[in-house]
């Protein structure tokens, strides 16, 4: 006999495991939000089941993270990595799988929160199968991402279709700022609910390393003028026009300019190619002695990196949000970003750092030298987006605002089913 609780939910990330090295291929803001929301709605008493594909036969099925929180993981197809746009052929037996596990566990899940498309397709096959709520967060759009990209892959026409259902069936979508919530509107539905519920970052992770302190750990001279980047080696991350932004630089040859691209990458793999392109372009400009690659960056380091750097960019083609300019400023390190998407949000230019159009080299370099040479203004953006982040951006907060939700729709849903002709 099945039972059920409105204690216990499910997070569903197919493609983003949240237990999955952050910085490996296809591995970053979705893996990290999922863990996070995970974790942090753990703590406010939610039994927590954060559902992945197993893509790799060494990994454990189950990992435990708290007493309230684990990742399971199902098999989907090849237990290797599969990208994203080669996934949607092995969704059904995801969805056997999860059924399969709530078989076992005797118990199903009342409420599911998907994440990306994939995922909003399974959670809307698993309502057809059984009474549930669905809470979607897309962490990008179809619509958007297809207009910044030549090569449009074949799987397009299916997301766009299916994100455009997701819209307008499921009980409720998460947009993360303001700009995607508007994206939805207009190039994807004007129908379906919309709450608009930033991502968060770890106030305690970033924010407690003094720059000096930073840079004796890492090695990096105090008086160098480091530009960071971290993130995945792929294309529409704009890791080219950091790389030529900073070659254009007028503080080139004249101090120690330093330029630090972190992130993972797998030889022979997408990414891998991107980052052997991306060094190239490295070597073509004659930055291999200012440019270091340290590769992934996990937590134990990653807010040494933010806390030594000058500043920190962000040079996407599209962000619907954009982990890494929060988690900059709350290591009180000012932030350059694309003029695009959810940036235009987190990143107030002239308080918390600058904006620039993307894939414009020269404002790109104009923005970065700006800080660059005004240490007293770099501090002063520094300290505003430290408290911009604290006022707006903590994972504590968004695991209450989704708890609101999800406890709003439990309760609408449990009045309907026990007056149906009321609801009627």
């Amino acid at each position: 006999m099945f039972q059920s609780t409105k204690h216990r939910i499910a997070l569903i990330s197919v493609d983003g495991d949240p237990a999955i090295e952050i910085g490996q291929e296809e591995a970053g803001g979705q893996n990290v939000y999922v863990r996070q929301v995970g974790n942090a709605l753990a703590k406010l008493g939610w039994q927590v089941d954060m559902f992945t594909r197993r893509s790799s036969s060494q990994q454990a099925a189950i990992i435990q993270h708290s007493p309230n929180c684990r990742t399971i993981r199902l098999n989907t197809g090849p237990a290797q990595f599969i990208g994203r746009d080669h996934l949607f052929d092995y969704l059904p037996e995801f969805i056997a799988e999860f059924q399969r596990f709530q078989m076992s566990e005797g118990f199903r899940y009342s409420l599911i929160h998907t994440n990306y498309w994939l995922s909003s397709w399974v959670g809307m096959e698993l309502k057809k199968k059984q009474s549930l709520i669905q809470v979607h967060t897309y962490h990008s759009l179809g619509a958007v991402k297809y207009r910044s990209i030549d090569d449009v892959p074949a799987i397009a026409a299916q997301r766009l279709a299916i994100e455009q259902a997701c819209l307008e069936t499921v009980d409720c979508v998460i947009a993360t700022s303001p700009q995607e919530q508007q994206h939805m509107r207009t190039l994807v539905s004007h129908k379906g609910n919309i709450e608009m519920i930033p991502c968060g970052t770890d106030l305690d992770k970033f924010g407690g390393i003094k720059r000096s302190v930073a840079r004796e750990k890492l090695g990096i001279a105090p008086d160098a003028k480091m530009v960071f980047y971290v993130g995945r080696f792929d294309r529409r991350k704009g890791i080219e026009t950091l790389v030529r932004s900073v070659a254009r630089s007028s503080l080139r040859g004249q101090a120690n300019l330093q330029l630090v691209i972190g992130g993972g990458s797998r030889p022979g793999q997408s990414d891998g190619m991107e980052r052997d392109r991306i060094t190239n372009i490295v070597a073509q400009l004659g930055l291999q002695d200012c440019t270091t690659f340290p590769g992934r960056l996990d937590d134990t380091v990653l807010p040494f990196y933010y806390a030594a750097a000058d500043v920190c960019v962000v040079p996407s083609h599209y962000e619907p949000f954009g982990l890494v300019a929060i988690e900059a400023m709350a290591s009180q390190t000012p932030v350059v970003a694309s003029n695009v998407g959810g940036l235009q949000f987190t990143v107030i230019p002239e308080v918390t750092g600058l904006l620039a159009p993307p894939k414009d080299e020269a404002a790109f370099a104009a923005a970065i030298d700006r800080i660059l040479t005004n240490p007293d203004w770099r501090d002063q953006l520094g300290v505003d987006g430290r408290l911009r982040v604290e006022i707006a951006f903590s994972w504590k907060s968004v695991a209450s605002r989704l708890t609101n939700i999800y406890t709003h729709l439990l309760t609408q849903t449990a009045e309907t089913v026990q007056h149906p002709q009321i609801a009627a």
